[in-house]
This record gives C-alpha cells, structure tokens and sequence, in this order.
C-alpha cells in the first residue's frame, strides 16, 4: 500500500544532490510524494522535481565538471558576496522556462531568510526561480536577493531543514533529509582525495587573489574559504539538531556533513548514489 509524503529537503552544498538519490528510491518503491518544502540546495532539487524536471536537472548536476562550474560564477565585485548568481539561475531557467510556484503541479514552498528582522520566509508563490536565488544565497558566496523589498539569504542561516511549512499537510509521513548528518570516517583513494582537492582549490585561489588585491598575507593555515566552509556546515548541522529534536519528523535521513565538500559539484553521481542509499536504511528500518 503506497504512503503518502510530505518531502523536507535540507541545505548542504554539493551534499545535496543526495535529494535526487532520496526521490529515485521514494518514486521507486511506492511512496507518493504530496508536497516538498526545500531549503538552498533543497529548493532548487525540490522546486524541479515539483516541476516535473528533475531529470534535466540531474542530467546537468550530471555533465559538471571543475571548468563548467567555474565558468557560471560571475564576481559581483560587491561587499555584500563574492558572485551574483545570475548565470547559475539563468542556466535553470534556460534547462526548463520560467515556471511561477502556484502553476507547478505539486505544492513547493523555498525557504530563505531574512536578516534584518531574523526570520524564516517561506515563499510558495511568484517566480520559482526567484525562490530558488534568495533560498541559496549563501552568505559571503553569493549576493543576498531582494523579494518585496525584503533583503533574502540561504534559508540554512536559520533553518536548515525546515520541518515546520509541513504541518498542515495531510499525508502519512513527514520525511526530511539533513545533509548536516554526524562526521563518518572515510576511506578514499588517492586520485579521489586529489580531484578533491583541485576542485577546493578553484575556490580558494579566488579567496586568496581577492586578499592579494586588498594587501593581506595568505600566512593562515586555514584560509578564508577553509574556515567560511567549516563555520557554515558547523552552524547548520547545531541549528538543525535544534529544530529537529523541537520537530522532529516521522522520518529523518542522515547525510554525513563531510560526506563532500561545500562545492564539489563534481561527485554528483557518488552524491545521488549515497542518497539513494541512506534512503534505504532508514526508511526498511523505520
């Protein structure tokens, strides 16, 4: 007998592509999902599965390599973010058309938020894509994205795995995936740990040119990308403990917050794999 499900889907970067791997095994063994309320990465899996596109989106996650990612990066040269977004949100419109979330044929909601009067927005209508931008605003990387005056970052900043726009859906279970999991030891290869680290790097040779420019010494053992990355996984992962414990939902799938990096968009395939399969423990096991 098929259950209904309401569909939670975290932040976490790269992690993220684990959502697609958790939507293959749900459609896959009879789950029938009803809604998806997505949070920075989330929103974007989220807002084109709703849309009936996840396949094109897979399909690009898929094709990315370092150069392809690099290359949708556009510097903003503002104080307020590195890049501003606009190609990476310009190629999703491109892959599937301008979409408004009250047409899609599932309920969505994105969630980001707002700084200045510390709270959680939920946004389920308008343009899809805009949802998407302010939901993945990740402070420091991109630019904030205004909606109705209002000022947006990564809905993760407050809310990581937003449970709550669930509560009046009518379906049999509440299943959310945080990508902010307990550290697990892994084993690599050598080549793996090497792609790794030349796809982190891209990122910090933009951080150390932009220290150049501004006459700093690149003397830290940890730059600014290493400690931006490692203080953002750290406060979403005790944020949404916090939440969850409050909240918990019916079903929870863990993904290890160092199962990848931020951005290595680039293990995508190993990130749907890992998805798929934590899917299955925790949902044969619940």
């Amino acid at each position: 007998m098929s259950k209904s499900v309401s569909l939670v889907l975290g932040s976490g970067g790269a992690r993220g592509l684990a959502h697609v791997g958790v939507i293959k095994y749900l459609e896959e063994n009879d789950y029938q999902i009803k809604s998806i309320v997505g949070c920075s990465i989330g929103s974007a899996v989220g807002g084109f599965y709703c849309a009936g596109k996840l396949g094109e989106f897979e399909s690009w996650m898929l094709s990315l390599d370092k150069s392809a990612i690099v290359s949708l990066l556009d510097i903003s040269w503002s104080k307020s973010g590195l890049f501003k977004g606009e190609k990476v949100i310009d190629k999703m419109r491109d892959l599937i058309g301008e979409m408004k979330i009250e047409e899609l044929p599932l309920p969505f909601t994105a969630v980001a938020a707002d700084l200045e009067h510390e709270k959680e927005v939920w946004l389920n209508k308008g343009s899809l894509f805009d949802a998407i931008r302010a939901s993945v605003s990740l402070p420091l990387f991109f630019t904030p994205f205004e909606i109705n005056g209002i000022k947006l970052v990564d809905g993760g900043v407050l809310n990581p795995v937003p449970i709550a726009p669930t509560f009046g859906d009518n379906t049999d279970l509440k299943i959310a995936v945080n990508l902010g999991g307990p550290l697990e030891k892994q084993v690599e290869s050598n080549s793996e740990v090497e792609n790794k680290n030349d796809w982190s790097n891209s990122f910090k040779e933009i951080f150390d040119n932009l220290k150049k420019a501004t006459g700093q010494k690149n003397d830290d053992s940890w730059g600014m990308y290493d400690v931006s990355d490692k203080a953002f996984d750290t406060m979403q992962s005790a944020i949404a403990r916090q939440k969850i414990a409050a909240y918990p939902p019916d079903v929870e799938i863990l993904i290890a917050r160092n199962a990848c990096g931020t951005y290595d968009f680039d293990r995508s395939r190993e990130m749907i794999d890992l998805g798929y399969k934590k899917a299955k423990e925790s949902l044969t096991s619940s």
